[in-house]
């Protein structure tokens, strides 16, 4: 199968927001596609993330949203892969692969020490893609949220 990865841009902002919406749908959140529009148009225009999307016979099928962080070790840059989606229809094709080594040329090309992320203990794909493309597992944290 012949596809690109490639920088999302304003452009391609209603096509990314329904990936965005199925990828919520996929974690149990109530469909809004203009919500989850309005949220990555901010993103966009506010260069607050970066979005690669995988795209096949020029659809966008599949994406990766990146935010950046700083590691507090390192004293360096890294990167938060935030979210991971590719649609029913193309997995098992080795997009969300080709989605992640794309998000670790980028962290070549910014000068960030690597990336992170978390995933639900449920997310049996993920927890067995993410160890297969070098990521490791820490053990030895427990991630705590505060939401107002």
């Amino acid at each position: 199968m012949n596809y690109e990865i490639r920088k999302a841009t304003l452009e391609d902002l209603d096509e990314t927001a329904d990936l965005f919406n199925q990828y919520r749908i996929f974690y149990r959140q109530q469909p809004d596609f203009e919500k989850g529009r309005l949220f990555l148009k901010d993103r966009f225009l506010n260069s607050e993330s970066d979005i690669f999307l995988a795209v096949v016979a020029g659809k966008p099928v599949g994406f990766v949203q990146l935010y950046k962080l700083f590691h507090y070790i390192k004293l360096q840059k890294q990167w938060l892969l935030s979210d991971l989606f590719v649609h029913p229809d193309f997995r098992g094709k080795n997009l969300s692969i080709a989605l992640i080594n794309r998000s670790k040329q980028w962290c070549e090309e910014t000068g960030a020490c690597g990336l992170m992320l978390e995933t639900e203990k449920t997310n049996d794909i993920g927890n067995s893609l993410y160890p297969r493309c070098g990521f490791q597992y820490d053990a030895l944290h427990n991630y705590y949220y505060w939401w107002k």
